[in-house]
């Protein structure tokens, strides 16, 4: 498969954090996980006697302490009713112990305006990971198929089952896929931007078949968390076959302190962005009725260099979720529209985390029972 190498640390290590707490959380009902990192911060390493990836090996799992596979998308049935979709999943690895799964999914139904999700957690046997992608967690998985992967994910009276393709190459983040948070560790980071999404949406008792676009991003490394703040990350597929992604990562103080972003062209080659070669502005806020956490709910992004503006907007305020009792966390995470002058150019996703404050909130409401894995 042809990879293309693209910068974005920031991508790198915003998207990171986050599931290096949640793997922490994960293993916290394990009494017999031990503690202890396989990365000692106290020690050098050098990040250039890892090999350098290869697809379509690496799409599978690794023997690290942490993974994720993390897809967004944006769907259409045969009459044209719109949907949003993210489906993830973690896995978090230590020595000696079961390894601790978590997986996320939400639908956004535009053409009803609702946003609905759910959690899921699992434990797997410890030891070597499979050769090939085929991840479970309870009745949720993620596999590899000839020329890309499949999904299958439910909530109450609603399911999804896609068959995703690439169309474009996998863009490596940092150049070659590796990124190196020393002392904290490293990480490998690779995004297919481009993807083909058939399958069916099973809505109260209706199988309807759907399409559209997704994006794909896969994650692995032995890491600790490297920052506390938060961060605003964004993916875009423009309707003229262009591709965007952006990260605005903050510290403690709501400081930007790393702004990056890249541009894939139409057949898959990434230009690196730097902070000062676009800018994004946000142009309103949104405060959670169940969290009272605000969010910025609407975005003027610009790249002047490619002419390029974006007025981004989120389909539905209220697309939330507090995955606590899963991963330990509150963000929100939500289909946009894309437009410039009032006309649609494309649609995507953005994530939003830092911005709830989780420990003044009470216990969550959910609860999620482990399941099984394959």
């Amino acid at each position: 498969m042809d990879v293309r190498n693209a910068s974005g640390v920031a991508m790198m290590v915003v998207r990171a954090a986050l599931w290096v707490v949640m793997s922490l959380w994960l293993l916290a009902g394990c009494a017999d996980a031990p503690r202890s990192l396989r990365v000692d911060p106290t020690e050098p390493f050098d990040v250039v006697t890892l090999p350098p990836i290869s697809l379509p090996r690496d799409d599978a799992p690794h023997d690290n302490l942490t993974e994720w596979w993390y897809v967004t998308g944006h769907l259409q049935t045969a009459e044209g009713h719109p949907l949003g979709f993210e489906f993830v999943i973690f896995e978090s690895m230590r020595e000696g112990a079961p390894t601790g799964y978590a997986a996320h999914f939400a639908i956004t139904d535009i053409g009803q305006s609702t946003f609905t999700y759910a959690e899921r957690t699992a434990t797997g046997p410890s030891g070597p990971p499979p050769a090939d992608l085929n991840l479970c967690v309870s009745e949720w998985s993620i596999r590899r198929i000839p020329g890309g992967f499949s999904i299958v994910a439910s909530l109450p009276e609603v399911a999804l089952q896609l068959e995703l393709l690439p169309t474009k190459p996998a863009v490596l983040h940092n150049e070659t896929g590796v990124l190196d948070f020393s002392p904290f560790g490293w990480s490998y980071y690779y995004s297919y931007p481009r993807v083909d999404a058939r399958g069916v949406w099973l809505n109260e008792g209706l199988a309807r078949p759907v399409q559209g676009t997704a994006w794909i991003d896969h994650q692995w490394g032995d890491f600790i968390s490297v920052g506390t703040g938060g961060w605003d990350w964004f993916s875009v597929q423009l309707a003229d076959g262009r591709d965007f992604t952006a990260s605005v990562v903050r510290d403690d103080a709501d400081n930007i302190v790393m702004q990056y972003g890249t541009l894939v062209d139409e057949v898959g080659a990434p230009r690196h962005l730097t902070a000062r070669e676009f800018s994004i502005q946000p142009t309103d806020a949104w405060r959670s009725p169940h969290t009272g956490a605000t969010y910025p709910s609407g975005w003027r992004i610009e790249i002047p260099g490619e002419a390029l503006r974006m007025n981004v907007q989120p389909f539905l305020k209220d697309q939330e979720l507090d995955t606590r009792a899963s991963t330990g966390v509150v963000y929100w995470e939500g289909a946009v529209e894309v437009t410039d002058q009032e006309q649609r150019i494309g649609h995507g996703y953005v994530e939003l985390t830092g911005y709830a404050p989780v420990s003044q909130l009470p216990p969550p409401i959910n609860t999620v029972a482990p399941g099984g894995s394959c």
